[in-house]
């Protein structure tokens, strides 16, 4: 099964919601089913009776689902619709300026025309897609050696989970990784990295439990250049961003990995779940604060969330987004595309 038809097939609180949504919408405006007569042709000018009148092709949403747009039920673009729109994306966590952003998008140029259920969709994936375009990047593979990527967020986020599926990946791809399990204070996070770390083949480095992470990360560093290591992959406790005490903790550890190397950590990712819906908003906020983060990792999509949220990430901050992830198995998470993300969110077909 592609990573698409993953998405798409277990984004269905999100995709159904919003798909459900937009039908709603234009059904509850009358959209009564429109189909366009031809234009009869003049007694003076009729086509010779040798020459066959030529039918028109079908549009491309006539080639993508089997039937004309005409043939289904339509409702004209105004502002009550509109309206509509906006409150729907909203519900489902796109955010107040996003969905506003959006929808004045759609609106520019198409005030007045009748549209359907299917181009609504359609029009709504393209701003989806646009938004998001410019921050679906991979994550970037430095000479560094090594390259440190320092991976954070909130508790029960999936940052352990996250750490061996990438690592796993790298190490498939002949990458040369090692990983710290710098969650020193939960038995289970280490245990959890050690299993994916001999599925990969990926080393692990742990500490005594209660040890200071920062340590541990300094450590690491150590070992990874000595074994030559390409990737090192520094797994921290989860915590909650309105714990000062915590974030200090992780403002600690950045500053004992720039002791060893000024430029690290070169990356650092925040892995956020899709669930926590507009709160993701704020954890982001509070650890570019404190860990200077630079991409994103979004877990979860296949659970409760209404997937609006990365939309709004995107919008507001323009962070890279390097992967989502719909599941626990390996091949469940993968490189972030915007227009397949864009399509299952609003339940098209590929």
């Amino acid at each position: 099964m592609s990573f698409f038809s993953k998405l798409r097939d277990r984004l269905t609180r999100s995709s159904s919601k919003i798909g459900a949504g937009l039908d709603d919408i234009v059904a509850e405006g009358g959209g009564e089913t429109q189909v366009e007569a031809p234009i009869a042709a003049s007694p003076a000018v009729a086509p010779e009776p040798s020459k066959p009148v030529a039918t028109p092709a079908p549009g491309i949403v006539g080639r993508l689902f089997g039937r004309s747009a005409s043939d289904e039920p339509r409702r004209e673009l105004d502002d009550e619709m509109l309206e509509e729109l906006e409150e729907m994306l909203i519900q489902a966590d796109m955010g107040v300026e996003t969905a506003l952003r959006v929808t004045a998008n759609i609106a520019e140029g198409r005030m007045g025309r009748r549209v359907s259920s299917t181009e609504l969709k359609e029009l709504l994936a393209d701003e989806i897609a646009r938004i998001m375009a410019p921050v679906a990047r991979p994550l970037p593979i430095f000479p560094k050696r090594p390259q440190v990527v320092l991976v954070v967020g909130v508790n029960g986020s999936g940052k352990t989970t996250t750490i061996g599926k990438l690592a796993s990946q790298f190490r498939a791809a002949g990458k040369n990784v090692v990983i710290a399990a710098g969650d020193t204070f939960r038995a289970a996070a280490v245990e959890q990295l050690q299993v994916w770390g001999q599925r990969a083949g990926v080393p692990v480095m742990t500490a005594p439990e209660g040890s200071d992470p920062a340590s541990l990360a300094f450590d690491a560093m150590v070992k990874a250049e000595t074994d030559g290591a390409e990737l090192l992959m520094i797994d921290t406790a989860g915590r909650l961003q309105n714990r000062q005490d915590l974030m200090e903790e992780l403002a600690k550890i950045v500053r004992v990995i720039r002791k060893k190397d000024p430029s690290a950590p070169h990356n650092t990712l925040l892995v956020l779940d899709a669930t926590t819906g507009q709160n993701a908003l704020s954890q982001v906020e509070t650890f570019q604060k404190l860990a200077d983060v630079s991409g994103l990792v979004m877990t979860k999509l296949d659970g409760t969330a209404r997937g609006g949220v990365l939309v709004a990430l995107a919008d507001r901050f323009g962070l890279p987004i390097h992967a989502i992830g719909v599941g626990e198995q390996i091949d469940d998470l993968d490189a972030f595309d915007p227009r397949d993300f864009a399509k299952a969110l609003v339940g098209l077909d590929a």
